[in-house]
């Protein structure tokens, strides 16, 4: 129809006709923006769907740029008696253009995608916080290798020596630096699992405990009470017993003081000092209350602990030094005896002809 109403008018030459198709083809690109603005894109911003209106948006300039190229492509084959070579490359070149701009386009609705199913924080999601800049990474990565993928089969090189250049780089690469990998793969899970945050305080296999200050891809920093920073393989971590005592339903925790008392005590007196020193005591929490639980019967005396509430796990050496200062003061004013080792030696009988001398007396008297 557009060919027959140009030679109506007398424009037959090439050029006018692939302007006329030219220009087709552009009206064409912004019937399809139009709509995608008025359809799908307002339907989805009255909804409040942010990802798919984020989609809708940007995918407007790739699906017109495709329609323009398509529209180019086909008036340098159809209307103009050019080389093979010189259309081959044409669109080739054409078609490079469009899988950079489709590219960009995936690239960008993947990292928008990303930080927004990582703000919503959902429980057992992988896409956390922690997690995000891991998968943009990784994203931004395999986008970039799917689109040198394309780029190479556009342009007909064979990939066959690159991919088995690339199987033995990575074979060696993996010996080389497996602990490396192992420490990441590890920092992967503990970001995605979140067995411990930044400010937690957590002990390692029963041994080391502090602050934890960074959470990194390779490694874990801590914090001691000693202020020194240990920092720690994510391997280890992933395969070691690691408490945290900043989790729980509350930031809040519980500590203990044990004591042991002679078999001569009162125990109710006992219980009653050990409750009023936690009472008196300002670094203790008075919810929940403190608790004193009578343990068992020791070799060398009878077992209580008290059991208080602290608002951090910080704290918790200086709540024990002062608890165990009142303890001792009070029982001591109370006259209740801490129990210690002991031993007493008896001997029931001396060899024969030894000669004891007693403190004050001459040796033969």
């Amino acid at each position: 129809m557009i060919e027959s109403n140009l030679q109506s008018l007398g424009l037959t030459h090439p050029v006018f006709l692939a302007l006329s198709y030219l220009i087709v083809a552009v009206i064409a690109a912004w019937l399809v923006n139009s709509l995608i603005v008025l359809g799908p894109k307002n339907w989805a911003g009255k909804r409040n769907r942010q990802v798919l209106c984020f989609m809708l948006s940007n995918i407007r300039l790739p699906i017109m740029v495709s329609v323009v190229f398509i529209a180019i492509s086909t008036i340098l084959t159809l209307q103009f008696d050019l080389p093979d070579h010189f259309l081959l490359y044409a669109n080739r070149t054409l078609t490079t253009i469009n899988i950079l701009i489709w590219g960009q386009f995936f690239y960008r609705a993947s990292q928008f995608a990303l930080k927004y199913q990582s703000s919503l924080q959902e429980d057992g999601s992988f896409i956390k916080p922690q997690t995000l800049p891991l998968l943009d990474n990784l994203s931004a990565v395999l986008i970039v290798l799917l689109i040198v993928y394309l780029l190479f089969l556009t342009w007909n090189i064979n990939m066959t020596a690159w991919l088995a250049s690339a199987g033995v780089i990575g074979i060696a690469v993996g010996f080389a630096a497996r602990d490396t990998i192992a420490n990441i793969l590890s920092g992967v899970f503990i970001m995605a699992d979140s067995p411990y945050k930044i400010g937690d305080y957590i002990i390692i296999d029963g041994a080391d405990r502090g602050k934890v200050t960074q959470i990194g891809l390779r490694s874990t920093r801590i914090l001691t009470r000693d202020d020194v920073e240990i920092n720690i393989p994510n391997s280890v971590l992933a395969n070691g017993k690691v408490v945290n005592q900043s989790s729980g339903r509350f930031v809040s925790m519980r500590m203990r003081a044990n004591v042991s008392v002679s078999y001569e005590s009162n125990i109710d007196l006992v219980r009653e000092i050990l409750l009023d020193i936690a009472s008196k005591e300002p670094m203790v929490l008075k919810d929940p209350l403190p608790q004193v639980r009578f343990l068992g019967f020791g070799a060398s005396g009878l077992d209580f602990s008290l059991r208080v509430w602290i608002s951090d796990p910080e704290i918790r050496t200086r709540v024990l030094d002062a608890i165990n200062v009142q303890i001792f003061k009070r029982f001591a004013e109370a006259n209740i005896e801490i129990p210690y080792s002991k031993h007493d030696l008896y001997i029931k009988s001396m060899p024969e002809g030894l000669n004891i001398t007693r403190p004050g007396e001459k040796e033969g008297a």
